[in-house]
C-alpha cells in the first residue's frame, strides 16, 4: 500500500533506550508523530552514560525498528564524563557520523533537529535541510553560548563569539523555531533585537501522565525502593536527573551539610537523595564524605521503567538551575516531579518557566538561584511542615495542573499543526 505521508527526518544525539530527558522526549515526539509523518531518525548506538554494548561496536551504522520508528544508530566511541577531551571525541564522532547518515535515509520532506549536542545540534539541521531539500524545525531545548557563560565553562571571547555566530547562523535557516519556555522565547527575540524576529512558537516539554503518576505510600515497589537505598521511615527531599553542571548542586549540597541530624516534628531523620550520574557527580561525593555527611545518599540512574518508584518514593523534589540559566534552559525534571504529584522545592530565578509553573500552579515554593539562606529557609520549612496537608495539597496541584495543559497529547498536537503549518 501506497505511504502518502510527508516524511520527517529527526536528528535525536540521544534516543532509547538512552535515559537523557531530551531521548525519552524524542521517543514520544516521534511516536506520536507517526499517525501523520513517516519518522526516521538519527541518533547514536545506546551510550548516554559513557559505555557501550559489544553488539554495537563492530558496524558503523544500524539499522532499527522501534515502535514503528526507523532508527538509524551511528556507532560512537566510548567516553567518560568527567574528561572534557574524551566527551568531544564522542560527540564529534556523532555529528561527523550524522552528516554521513543523512544519505543513507532517502528523501525527506521535513528535518527536524534539537540543540544538542550545543550548536552543532543546529548544524545537523541546516546540513539536512540543504542535502534533503527539506524543512528545517530547529526546536531548541538550551541556548547556547549563554548556558556555556551563565556556568563558566568557558570565558574564551572568541570560541564564545564563534559559538554565538554558528547558533545564530542555524536559526536564521529554520523554517521555524520551537522552543519550550516563554522565558526562552524571550531569549530569541532578545537575540535578534532591532532586526525582524524569527518564526518561533513555544511548545512545553511533558512527561506521559499515565506512566509516572502518584502511588500509595505502602506501594510494594516503593517500599521495596526506600529499603534498597535505607530511606525507610526518613523524610527524604530528592533530586532526581543529570548531576551536572548547570544547577548548582556544589552551592546546595553545603546548605544541606547545616541539616546533619535534623528531625521532623515527629521524629523522623531528614535525608537528601540524589538519584542520577553526570559531571559533578563526583565532587558530591567527595564533599560529602569529606565533611562526614551521613544525610546524603547517591543512588544511580534509574530504568524509564523503574522511574515511577523513585518519583514516588520522596517527599519533596528539588527543581533547580544556577544563576544565569533563566531564558536558557527549562529542566525536564519539573514534569516528572507534577505526575507524581509531589511538591517542588524550586531553585529558580524570577522569570524562568519553571518558577513560573511553580509559583502560578502553587504546587511548592520556590526562591532564587544562589540565596543559600533563603533556600536553608525552605527546606526548614518543609520539614516544620512534614506533617501538615499543605504538602500533599501542593502535589496535587501539580499533578491536576500537568493532567489539563502539559501532556504528552496536547504538546505533540501543537507539534503536529506547528509543522503542517510550514
Amino acid at each position: 500500500m501506497k505511504n502518502d505521508k510527508k516524511k520527517l527526518l529527526i536528528y535525536a544525539h540521544y534516543y532509547i533506550p538512552d535515559t537523557a530527558s531530551t531521548g525519552q522526549i524524542l521517543r514520544e515526539l516521534a511516536e506520536g508523530l507517526l499517525d501523520t509523518f513517516d519518522v526516521t531518525v538519527i541518533c547514536v548506538v545506546p551510550s548516554y552514560l559513557g559505555t557501550i554494548e559489544d553488539k554495537y561496536k563492530t558496524q558503523k551504522y544500524y539499522k532499527e525498528k522501534i515502535n514503528g520508528v526507523k532508527v538509524l544508530r551511528i556507532r560512537v566511541p566510548e567516553f567518560d564524563k568527567t574528561k572534557g577531551g574524551s566527551r568531544v571525541k564522542n560527540i564529534l564522532s556523532y555529528f561527523f557520523g550524522a552528516m554521513g547518515a543523512t544519505f543513507k535515509v532517502g528523501k525527506q520532506d521535513y528535518v527536524f533537529s534539537i540543540s544538542q549536542p550545543p550548536i552543532l545540534g543546529g548544524l545537523l539541521g541546516v546540513w539536512g535541510k540543504w542535502v534533503k531539500r527539506a524543512k528545517f524545525i530547529y526546536n531548541i531545548q538550551d541556548f547556547n553560548p549563554e548556558q556555556t557563560i551563565a556556568v563558566g565553562y568557558s570565558k574564551n571571547k572568541l570560541v564564545l563569539g564563534a559559538m554565538m555566530w554558528f547558533d545564530k547562523f542555524s536559526c536564521k535557516r529554520s523554517n521555524l523555531i520551537i522552543t519550550v519556555g516563554r522565558d526562552l522565547g524571550e531569549t530569541i527575540e532578545n537575540r535578534f533585537k532591532g532586526r525582524k524576529v524569527l518564526k518561533y512558537t513555544i511548545i512545553n516539554n511533558w512527561i506521559n501522565e499515565k506512566e509516572i503518576y502518584p502511588l500509595e505510600n505502602g506501594n510494594e515497589k516503593v517500599v521495596a525502593f526506600r529499603k534498597q537505598y535505607g530511606l525507610e521511615d526518613k523524610f527524604v527531599f530528592m533530586y532526581s536527573g543529570n548531576i551536572g553542571l548547570y544547577y548548582d548542586l556544589e552551592g546546595i549540597i553545603k546548605v544541606i551539610e547545616k541539616f546533619q541530624g535534623a528531625v521532623t516534628p515527629d521524629g523522623k531523620e531528614v535525608v537528601f537523595a540524589f538519584v542520577g550520574a553526570g559531571s559533578v557527580l563526583d565532587k558530591l561525593v567527595v564533599y560529602t564524605r569529606q565533611h562526614k555527611m551521613n544525610n546524603v545518599v547517591f543512588i544511580p540512574y534509574q530504568p524509564i521503567d523503574e522511574l515511577i518508584y523513585s518519583l514516588n518514593a520522596g517527599e519533596v523534589y528539588w527543581c533547580v538551575n544556577a544563576k544565569g540559566i533563566k531564558g536558557v534552559s527549562v529542566p525536564s525534571k519539573i514534569y516528572g516531579i507534577m505526575a507524581a504529584g509531589k511538591p517542588v522545592l524550586g531553585v529558580q530565578e524570577e522569570g524562568t518557566e519553571a518558577r513560573k509553573l511553580i509559583t502560578d500552579v502553587e504546587c511548592g515554593k520556590c526562591v532564587s538561584a544562589g540565596d543559600y539562606k533563603a533556600i536553608e529557609d525552605e527546606i526548614q520549612w518543609f520539614i516544620e511542615n512534614s506533617n501538615c496537608d499543605e504538602l500533599q495539597k501542593m502535589g496535587m496541584k501539580g499533578r491536576e495542573y500537568l493532567v489539563k495543559e502539559l501532556t504528552q497529547d496536547v504538546s505533540v498536537g501543537k507539534y503536529k499543526r506547528a509543522i503542517l503549518a510550514l
